[in-house]
């Protein structure tokens, strides 16, 4: 998977609705949710909804998956990991080693 922008992805979390889309999709995990799944759990307009995971999709940080009529979204994973990593590779004064344990943490077997 290509790397993604870290301002695009920070700019599609800057928004409360998105915010909560992205976590929803993080603890749903492999499942995902559908479209209106989400817009029902957020209270969300389904074209205001749309509109919202169009900016998650362009910013790399979710998938969507048709399923028959519906739209199944799931968290991008790998971004999230080239995300973390972006933020992390110049910690403790240049030596990434230091962080090593909190990259342990924050590391999931998903």
């Amino acid at each position: 998977m290509e790397q993604i922008e870290p301002t695009s992805a920070f700019s599609a979390l800057s928004q409360q609705t998105r915010l909560d889309v992205f976590r929803l999709l993080m603890k749903a995990g492999a499942q995902g949710l559908l479209a209106g799944e989400l817009g029902e759990l957020l209270d969300v307009k389904q074209n205001t909804m749309s509109a919202n995971l169009t900016v998650l999709l362009t910013a790399g940080l979710v998938r969507n998956q048709r399923q028959g009529r519906t739209i199944r979204y799931f968290a991008e994973l790998e971004a999230v990991r080239g995300l973390l990593g972006f933020l992390l590779e110049d910690c403790c004064g240049g030596r990434p080693e230091l962080c090593q344990p909190i990259i342990d943490e924050i590391a999931c077997a998903c």
